[in-house]
């Protein structure tokens, strides 16, 4: 092997006479043999002068090896045939031959070259590198760094950039349907971008779909959303959709959805997705609608009105950072009736049941916070409670000196909330401001005892039962302890993987009293009202949302929190048994409470990485007979299979179970399964089950079949086939 490398304030050269002069060690009257073998004995010691004297050299020389070292006498170059290999820096360019000019440090690679430069590989039939600027020219290359693969006639640029023509990418190997786009010219930037003019893009060979501009993250797919769907539903017939999303601009892409269904139409609409920079301003986001002409059974909304022809939705969430401190977060949820994503979009509905709409800027100081809120009422068939808007200010816990904390929040509204079903209709224009002081006192590590004061002032502009505003002013007093214990045991079991046990004991107690906070209810609009729930609601004045229907408070909470720990070699330490317990001593109380709340419970048993438990239960603390119970039991081997058994159970509302299966056949195949029964109606509200493919780690294909029971909308059979571009 011969090494060139130095860098050199003045030039060498070497001249080989190859023929030679008579009587030279290159002598023709020398035997045949005796020639050859003296020829190479000299070039490579030559070439090894070369790589001392030229030990100043300009720029970066490369390591040179192959089987055979001969020079061109026409052109100086070193000529190296037989596994070839230059290799510089971060770069390795092998070939069947390698032809080296110490001149212009240019190395011309020739049949089968292979040039990596980290994690970029590039293949060619030819290849011309210029080492001093690190730029090149190809022939017939191939390349990529995954999860793209670039093909194309020449190819010319650096390290930094290549250009393309009559290129040909493909997202994840080439692949008869794989995503593919075509182009006379693309520029690609390695792990960063790719940018096109006049691009098509298709699968695999086909490529139908003509884009002006293209440009994109290599991290990202050239079709960033794709989808096919084909089902069956009774209400719906038989069904067809195609969904997919291309690339715009940087950071943009638009496209859009469409569905026929035999028994109600065509619905389609556009769609986008956006996430990148402008203007300095980092935002993202997601837009999807759909209209379809319904000519079938539309049946009622949920007001009991007929739903008309004409119906559609339009879902918007976005989000921007317009500074490190000033945010926007919004969404649009319009259904144009009650029904129509509950009908054709099944699986976004059981996820959110009811649309809503709001827009919220935020802006954070180090200890404090200045919103503006806006929920809209877009809908006409929902009762909305609207802020138009509430401007809002929060200071976190301050200390303000002698180990004293203050806390402070003020809110400005405009409240509304319209007429329907029977409802009247609510407005209120009100402002409401909390101070809150505290003073933790630890007179050791495990003991704490927090007193706490505070007061709020709620004014109404318009107020109801005969006044036109209203000022109403609480106070609170109480406090906040806990106590903390632990104990080791050095108890271990490699089974579970148990080494040791470390129990974390806190028992908690916190008292308020909030005296006459029904002051004055008959003039409050009843805005901010009780809404049903089974857990325990915050004690503490300042964090009551329900303002405008507050009750006088004089309760004490007792709560018992353990949590059992043991040693973990990764993260230290893991939780084995989670159990906290809590309940509420009324001293006063309303006339449909008990002195006693029930007692709440919630636990989470993790005794390994394949098994959890997890429920919360609340028990009649009189009788102890079960309020609310549910839980949750998930048993899993790695990616092979899993097993979750969940059940829901509320005293005289609901009593169901459900199963949720997965079986992973082999790397193509795996099997999903649903059981879903309600107790309280005898029946088997959903029984599904699902086969899904992998193809090429590209394409999910998922074959379901399901039946139904007991749902007002939704037939009793259904059958869908969806295909997905994975990775998304």
């Amino acid at each position: 092997m011969a090494q060139l490398s130095s860098s050199a304030k003045r030039k060498c050269a070497i001249y080989l006479p190859i023929n030679g002069a008579r009587g030279g060690l290159l002598d023709g009257n020398r035997p045949p043999l005796l020639r050859v073998v003296i020829r190479r004995l000299l070039l490579t010691c030559l070439l090894g002068l070369t790589t001392a004297h030229c030990a100043f050299a300009a720029g970066t020389r490369p390591q040179l090896n192959a089987a055979t070292f001969d020079t061109d006498p026409k052109t100086g170059e070193i000529v190296l045939t037989g596994n070839a290999r230059a290799e510089w820096e971060n770069t390795l360019l092998l070939a069947d031959e390698i032809r080296y000019d110490q001149k212009t440090n240019t190395a011309r690679a020739i049949g089968h070259v292979t040039l990596t430069h980290g994690a970029s590989r590039l293949l060619a039939d030819k290849l011309s590198y210029h080492i001093d600027n690190k730029s090149y020219d190809v022939e017939n290359l191939s390349l990529g760094q995954y999860p793209f693969y670039v093909s194309g006639l020449t190819a010319s640029g650096t390290a930094k950039e290549v250009i393309i023509t009559n290129a040909v990418i493909s997202y994840t190997e080439p692949y008869p349907l794989a995503p593919s786009l075509r182009a006379a010219k693309v520029t690609y930037v390695p792990d960063e971008k790719v940018r096109a003019e006049t691009a098509r893009i298709g699968l695999g060979i086909g490529s139908p779909l003509s884009l002006p501009h293209f440009e994109q993250s290599v991290h990202e797919p050239i079709l960033s959303y794709l989808d096919a769907t084909f089902g069956y539903r009774g209400s719906l017939g038989p069904h067809l959709g195609l969904g997919a999303l291309l690339p715009i601009a940087p950071g943009f892409k638009a496209g859009g959805d469409v569905s026929f269904y035999s028994k109600r139409g065509f619905l389609l609409g556009p769609s986008a997705k956006y996430d990148g920079e402008l203007g300095g301003q980092e935002m993202s986001g997601e837009f999807r609608s759909g209209y379809i002409h319904d000519y079938g059974e539309r049946l009622q909304d949920v007001l009991g009105d007929p739903i008309h022809q004409d119906r559609g939705f339009i879902d918007w969430t976005h989000h921007q950072a317009i500074t490190d401190r000033l945010t926007v977060f919004g969404q649009l949820h319009y259904w144009s009736d009650s029904e129509v994503i509950r009908d054709f979009r099944p699986d976004e509905f059981f996820r959110i049941q009811t649309p809503d709409t709001f827009v919220e800027g935020i802006y954070t100081g180090n200890n404090y916070a200045v919103s503006l809120f806006s929920r809209l009422q877009p809908d006409s068939y929902l009762r909305v409670r609207e802020r138009l808007p509430e401007l809002r200010f929060d200071l976190a816990p301050t200390p303000i000196g002698l180990g004293v904390y203050e806390r402070f929040q003020a809110s400005a509204a405009v409240l509304q909330e319209d007429a329907i079903a029977g409802y009247p209709e609510v407005t209120s224009r009100r402002f409401d401001a909390y101070y809150g002081l505290s003073r933790p006192i630890a007179p050791n590590d495990w003991l704490t005892l927090t007193p706490v004061a505070g007061a709020r002032l709620t004014h109404y502009a318009r107020a109801v039962g005969g006044k036109d505003d209203y000022t109403r002013a609480l106070g609170e007093i109480g406090f906040d302890a806990s106590l903390r214990t632990s104990g080791v045991y050095e108890y271990k079991n490699e089974r579970w993987d148990i080494d040791g046990i470390r129990h974390l004991l806190t028992p908690r107690l916190s008292y308020r009293y909030i005296p006459d906070a029904e002051r004055g209810q008959q003039y409050i609009p009843a805005f901010d009202r009780d809404v049903f729930t089974t857990y325990l609601q915050p004690l503490d004045l300042g964090d009551q949302r329900n303002i405008d229907e507050l009750h006088r408070t004089n309760t004490l909470r007792i709560g018992l929190d353990n949590t059992f720990q043991t040693r973990d070699k990764i993260y230290g330490s893991r939780d084995l048994l989670i159990v906290n317990v809590a309940a509420d001593l009324r001293f006063d109380r309303a006339d449909t409470e008990r002195q006693w709340s029930e007692i709440h419970t919630e636990l989470a048993f993790m005794p390994a990485r394949w098994l959890r438990f997890d429920m919360y239960q609340s028990v009649n603390s009189k009788d102890l007979s079960v309020h609310e119970l549910n839980t949750g039991v998930r048993v899993l081997d790695g990616d092979k299979w899993s097993v979750r058994f969940a059940n829901h159970y509320l005293e005289h509302q609901f009593e169901e179970y459900i199963v949720d299966a997965r079986y992973r056949l082999n790397e193509a195949y795996q099997v999903i399964g649903r059981v879903h029964y309600d107790a309280a109606e005898s029946r088997f509200v959903e029984r599904s089950v699902a086969l899904r493919q992998n193809i090429h780690n590209l394409w999910s294909i998922e074959y379901g079949v399901s039946f139904f029971s007991g749902r007002s909308r939704e037939s009793n059979f259904g059958f869908s086939l969806r295909i997905d571009l994975m990775g998304l």
